[in-house]
């Protein structure tokens, strides 16, 4: 890889990014964060690049999920703990459908900055700065709130830091013992409408009944009672970026110490741009966000770029196309992946893809859409021969209203009851839940379909 240095971005052309009006006070801000221990460490994340590895070979498989964005003023434990409960819930389910363990890596501790589609938003007439998250700005429609202010940063990182101390003590403390997690998932599936899925919980009860008699227990098996659980987010704001990388003394390398995994949007992804000029610096496993408009030459360059050695589990190719459009974008990148012979991960972000606009004035996202482009997804990977290595969901373990449809039926009436993103609209725990059981369904039969076709 050519010389790298943590700040080259800088002379690299920017987008998405805040233009902040006191440069001192930027300044301070960055130079105060710098002093300030990284949040994650550098053998945790060559960890998850091993784990990612995996996936890639369908030796693993992915689950990424958590908060569009991350506000100051919904941050609670007790948020963190149910985000946290439902993920843990989904990895047990996917486990069982997949066969192979299942990596977890939440959108937590670092998903503060959003990018928009417009730099400047309207509101009765007046026109003022689009919010770009709690790191940057307010979200309230004032001149005051929507000036950038690079304190944020700071308190950015104080919550990153308490949600990560939490999230560990969840991770090894007890509280993610497999029998409790089945517990929970036995009691989404005692409703009335949630009886397709029984029979998949029963059956997972009844693999914990054998392994209990056969002496593994959450006593005598470390690996039932603690979970590796990893964070990630868009890297952003290359500011807070910056200041949070430190230099491996282990293998001589930067690390992005703001989170386990870091991923470039699909708006920010230019070649030559400052943000893939950071983040192809840095040993922590890199995501790609690929839309529509992603050419077969930008993916050739890009990966070049981001993976220089070809290194399994280091790149995360993240699809999001939009239900009905996946059979015509997703074969023309796996062709290029191949000519090129790259070692990535297919991931699926059927979330991006599939927002609409409520006749009542709310951002939603019906969930036949978001299974439809998984199935999608799924039959392409089949179709080609090629592995689907996870998915990437917003999602929260809070009871909102936000996407539409789901076993319990949200309808758009129903958006405005609990509607509490300052963004995207998330699927809640409930919506979250059975999509891992529709899921597993797609992960079994494609692991059937290819014991089949290797019998043959």
């Amino acid at each position: 890889m050519a010389e790298w240095h943590k700040s080259d971005w800088r002379s690299k052309p920017r987008v998405q990014m805040p233009d902040y009006t006191d440069p001192e006070a930027l300044a301070r801000a960055e130079s105060r964060l710098s002093q300030y221990p990284p949040l994650v460490f550098a053998g945790e994340a060559r960890r998850l690049k091993r784990d990612l590895g995996a996936a890639a070979r369908g030796e693993a498989f992915l689950l990424q999920g958590g908060d569009c964005a991350e506000a100051f003023d919904q941050f609670s434990a007790d948020a963190i703990r149910d985000t946290f409960k439902v993920m843990l819930q989904m990895a047990m389910v996917l486990t069982y459908g997949a066969k192979v363990p299942v990596v977890k890596v939440g959108r937590m501790a670092g998903q503060f900055a959003k990018p928009r589609s417009a730099p400047t938003e309207v509101q009765d007439g007046v026109e003022l700065p689009s919010y770009r998250g709690d790191i940057i700005n307010e979200l309230a429609f004032t001149e005051e709130a929507r000036v950038p202010d690079p304190d944020k940063m700071l308190q950015a990182y104080t919550q990153a830091a308490a949600t990560l101390n939490l999230l560990r003590a969840f991770s090894t403390g007890g509280f993610a013992d497999v029998h409790r997690v089945h517990a929970w998932t036995l009691g989404f599936t005692e409703g009335e409408k949630a009886e397709k899925y029984r029979e998949m919980a029963s059956r997972i009860q009844d693999t914990l009944d054998f392994m209990s008699a056969a002496g593994m227990t959450a006593d005598t098996q470390h690996e039932l009672r603690t979970v590796d659980f990893y964070t990630s987010h868009e890297a952003l704001l290359l500011e807070y970026e910056e200041a949070l990388c430190r230099l491996d003394s282990t293998s001589g390398k930067w690390l992005a110490g703001s989170g386990h995994m870091i991923w470039i949007g699909d708006r920010t992804r230019q070649p030559d741009g400052a943000h893939v000029e950071f983040a192809r610096g840095v040993l922590n496993p890199v995501g790609l966000k690929c839309g529509p408009s992603m050419t077969a030459e930008d993916l050739k360059v890009l990966m070049a770029k981001l993976n220089p050695e070809n290194e399994p589990g280091r790149l995360t190719l993240i699809t999001r196309f939009g239900a009905g459009n996946v059979a015509e974008h997703l074969p023309r990148l796996i062709k290029t992946v191949q000519q090129e012979g790259a070692n990535v991960v297919w991931v699926c972000d059927p979330m991006h893809g599939n927002t609409v606009k409520s006749a009542s004035g709310y951002k939603t996202r019906p969930f036949d859409a978001v299974l439809r482009e998984v199935q999608e997804f799924f039959a392409v990977h089949k179709a080609e021969g090629t592995t689907p290595g996870g998915v990437h969901f917003e999602m929260t373990g809070q009871d909102v209203t936000e996407c539409t449809g789901g076993m319990r039926a949200v309808s758009e009436e129903n958006l405005s009851d609990r509607y509490h993103t300052a963004c995207d609209p998330r699927l809640n725990a409930s919506q979250s839940l059975e999509l891992a059981f529709l899921v597993a369904e797609e992960l079994s039969n494609l692991r059937d379909s290819r014991k089949d076709a290797q019998a043959v």
